[in-house]
């Protein structure tokens, strides 16, 4: 399923020049601007991505991806990203997330304001070569024997089970190797974080947080890696990147109906605060929580409780951003001017 609107890509600072912000157009993008931050959009039909298939969705992350990049390489090196798919019906929305996320998209600008990622793979060089001495180690030969001193050839049941300790003794190679490159490399990094790898054969697939001042002593890392393990691994390194795996910024949009339930639910009057909310829905939750009533607990209740609990805490978080006020007005008027709730997912 696809929608008309506003589809941001991200969250960059007003200080670049203007020469720089008239050159977005040769991305296809431009900047929704908003005190001393903007928002680099682009008016297209978005894709929903709960209706998104598999290949439509790697399109997406694919331009999503490469605009962000293309920005980076022209210049604007402090982008936050935003999350793959958000897209809006108007520039007043847009205006309304930068107006929320103010405070936080500065905290984080300035948390980035010298860093970039790196992300690298690394596989074996010789996939086979490695399984092949895994095959030969002491503990698989002797599992092999055994099965051999009973028969005279290995069923398929055996090749699977002997399969299966190759597959472990890979893991725990892997997982070795993986951890010397992160150690080696962690000296460099203000953070690190690893994702899925794609097959056996790659060690690891992670990223790096740098201060820019230490990217050639993190390639040096590198080489000096490569050296020890003598031409074993290969080593794919992308970027520098915006810090996509660090700082993302997502916005969600609350349900005013969901709001009005979990009040009632709740039992909260007109106007409240987040302390008062935490002392409602514990002391609600304790009357009907299955491990504090011996049997005599509410699962169905309490559950209730907890999601109302859930939706009120985050219509006080974006009711928060819009005004900084203490007092949490749940007046269904107040309540449809602060429907946009804006993190920085880290």
């Amino acid at each position: 399923m696809t929608t008309k609107g506003i589809y941001i890509y991200g969250i960059i600072p007003n200080f670049y020049s203007a020469d720089m912000f008239r050159s977005l157009e040769n991305a296809g993008v431009y900047a929704i601007p908003f005190q001393n931050i903007s928002a680099i959009v682009s008016e297209r039909e978005g894709t929903l991505l709960d209706y998104t298939d598999r290949e439509a969705l790697g399109h997406l992350l694919i331009h999503h991806q490469k605009t962000i990049e293309s920005m980076v390489a022209n210049g604007f090196t402090m982008i936050i990203p935003m999350r793959l798919g958000t897209i809006v019906n108007s520039k007043a929305e847009v205006f309304r997330i930068l107006e929320n996320g103010h405070d936080l998209i500065m905290e984080v600008l300035k948390k980035m304001q010298f860093l970039t990622e790196i992300d690298i793979a690394v596989t074996w060089a010789d996939f086979s070569g490695v399984l092949a001495e895994l095959a030969n180690d002491p503990e698989i030969i002797a599992a092999k024997e055994d099965i051999l001193k009973t028969s005279d050839s290995l069923s398929q049941i055996d090749q699977v089970r002997l399969g299966m300790m190759v597959q472990t003794k890979l893991k725990e190679k892997n997982l070795k190797v993986e951890l010397k490159i992160l150690e080696s490399l962690s000296v460099f990094s203000v953070d690190i974080k690893t994702h899925d790898v794609m097959n056996d054969q790659m060690i690891t697939n992670s990223a790096f947080l740098l201060n820019r001042i230490k990217l050639e002593n993190f390639e040096k890392g590198i080489d000096k890696l490569d050296e020890e393990f003598k031409g074993l691994l290969n080593f794919k390194l992308v970027g520098p990147l915006p810090c996509y795996s660090f700082y993302t910024i997502e916005m969600k949009e609350l349900n005013p109906d969901h709001i009005a339930e979990a009040k009632q639910e709740l039992g909260l009057s007109e106007e409240t605060t987040e302390s008062e909310i935490k002392k409602v829905y514990l002391g609600k939750a304790r009357l009907c929580h299955p491990d504090a009533n011996s049997g005599n607990g509410n699962d169905e209740k309490f559950e209730k409780i907890s999601n109302a609990y859930h939706t009120i805490l985050d219509y006080s978080v974006a009711a928060r951003q819009s005004s900084k006020e203490v007092l949490i007005s749940l007046n269904r008027e107040k309540v449809s001017k602060n429907l946009f709730l804006v993190k920085i997912k880290e």
